[in-house]
């Protein structure tokens, strides 16, 4: 059975999930680093909100660990790269408190709109202050959208409720997503130049850190108001100070701070700044909707094997999973074979599907490959950090989808490209569900690859696999398949031999001395 920590507090229906679904569960909270790690290596899986951070640290000591689970969107409390080196999967929960961060945004543009909180203080100080508070109506303004994803969406759809026009500029928004939206895509520049709020809407990377910066907020219209609800860092906090002071913004309201807790700031007494203690993702429904949906989603991978919301590996949902399980096998079948092959020797690697496959979700195909094919380097390699592996060698990877149906109704094509040239395996699904090659580097080969093997290429001529047979008899080898194929009578011809005992190197120079023996290489599946 497979055992989760909860270490940080979470709605408690997160636990009752991970029971119903057969898995241990342990809830522990408030552990210091030290004390996490002392408990880490018993789990397969961790839960956590912000408080936990999973460091390199606490993810060297967790050595059966197989997935980290954030309640919630933010994952800056995890080391996803050292994760991903340890083939740990890091997963999230995206959609959980959407509605209630996109709420909160517009409730600060309310704010900021009306002058709410200095109003409120006035009036409770005694003050009847109706003149000083002039605000503007958000009817027929414009809303800058920085960032139109899962949140910004739904922001755009409340402020169009509010008979707001909505600009958004987001390198990912498609034409055909605007329009269904009901926003206007328009660039950067665009937008600064014609909102009257902006609101923040993305991750935190290196492409949109301070995306507001000193320079872009002097382009905006004077008397903007901003709102960032997303994260720290994307708006200059130094630059929003001057630009509030100089009176150019009219307003602005931050939920988030490049340093948190956010104890001071120069922020902090400005006239027209508004500030909450990242309150973006507190509510009652977005804890409960964040806590189960980090369950499910652990439970799903840690009890069947579906990936949702991963960050670090490709998604694969518990209905696919199934499906897709024999041709994973395949695939790190194939990708073992031709790494064990051609080793160190390997540029780059494509990954071909056609038939039957390419109806199928590709890039768990494609992680399979490269988990076999890093083997060779790695005896720990696995789906996640296989592809960590891949780009630290160099290597080009690519992913080719054919239509098609050739001679067999499902086909996985893996080529390596060599300084020798391309070198490829290819493999089916039988009608039982059972992986099978059917074809090495363009000689038709049907195996099944499975543990200690022996691969030998050799001059097709009469009388060899006797003394090959011969010779592995009186090494007290035997013999489990036996799998030949060739280019042609008399030409060159592959053979592939399960045998009961791996062959050991002094015998594979025997074999090598045979007649007609080209390549000799032993195999482990």
């Amino acid at each position: 059975m497979p055992k989760v920590l909860i270490s940080d507090k979470m709605d408690p229906r997160a636990a009752q999930i991970f029971r119903e679904r057969g898995v241990e569960v342990d809830e522990i909270t408030g552990k210091t680093k030290d004390e996490l790690i002392a408990i880490i290596g018993q789990y397969d899986g961790l839960a956590i909100r912000s408080a936990t951070k999973v460091t390199k640290e606490v993810l060297d000591a967790a050595t059966n660990l197989k997935v980290v689970g954030r309640a919630g969107i933010g994952v800056d409390n995890v080391d996803i790269p050292a994760a991903s080196a340890k083939g740990v999967v890091v997963m999230n929960t995206p959609f959980g408190n959407s509605i209630t961060t996109a709420e909160h945004a517009i409730a600060l543009m309310f704010a900021l709109a009306r002058d709410l909180p200095e109003a409120d203080r006035s009036t409770q100080a005694g003050k009847w202050e109706k003149n000083r508070f002039m605000g503007v109506e958000l009817t027929n303004k414009t809303l800058g959208l920085i960032g139109a994803g899962n949140i910004g969406s739904i922001v755009a759809d409340r402020a169009l409720g509010l008979k707001m026009k909505v600009v958004a500029y987001d390198p990912f928004l498609t034409p055909e997503r605007a329009v269904e939206l009901g926003v206007e895509k328009v660039a950067l520049d665009d937008l600064l130049a014609r909102a009257d709020f902006i609101t923040l809407h993305t991750p935190l990377t290196d492409s949109t850190r301070n995306i507001l910066s000193a320079e872009n907020i002097a382009k905006t219209k004077k008397g903007v108001r901003i709102i960032n609800c997303a994260r720290g860092g994307l708006v200059d906090e130094a630059a929003l100070k001057a630009a509030l002071d100089s009176g150019h913004v009219a307003g602005a309201a931050l939920d988030v701070f490049v340093k948190e807790p956010a104890t001071e700031s120069p922020l902090f007494g400005t006239p027209g700044f508004i500030s909450t203690p990242h309150l973006g993702a507190s509510t009652t429904e977005a804890q409960v909707n964040v806590a189960i949906q980090v369950a499910e989603q652990m439970a799903d991978f840690l009890v069947s094997g579906g990936v949702t919301n991963a960050l670090n590996m490709p998604s694969l949902s518990a209905e696919e999973a199934p499906k897709l399980k024999p041709y994973m096998e395949l695939a790190r079948q194939l990708g073992s074979l031709i790494g064990q092959l051609e080793g160190d020797r390997i540029k780059g690697v494509a990954i071909e599907v056609e038939g039957a496959a390419a109806e199928l979700n590709q890039k768990p195909i494609t992680g399979a490959v490269l988990a076999g094919l890093m083997r060779v380097y790695s005896d720990t390699v696995n789906m996640v950090n296989a592809p960590f592996l891949a780009r630290e060698r160099g290597l080009d990877v690519r992913e080719v989808r054919h239509d098609r149906e050739g001679d067999y109704h499902t086909l996985v094509r893996v080529t390596v490209k060599t300084d020798a040239g391309d070198r490829s395996v290819a493999g089916t699904i039988f009608s039982n569900a059972t992986p099978r090659l059917i074809e090495m580097f363009g000689i038709k080969v049907e195996a099944d690859l499975h543990g200690a093997m022996l691969y030998i290429v050799n001059e097709d001529a009469p009388g060899f696999i006797g003394r090959l047979g011969t010779t592995l008899g009186e090494a007290g080898v035997n013999i489990g398949t036996f799998h030949l194929g060739r280019r042609s009578a008399g030409g060159e011809a592959v053979l592939l031999l399960s045998v009961d005992t791996p062959v050991v190197e002094p015998l594979l120079w025997q074999v090598c001395q045979l007649p007609g023996v080209k390549t000799v290489k032993a195999l482990t599946f």
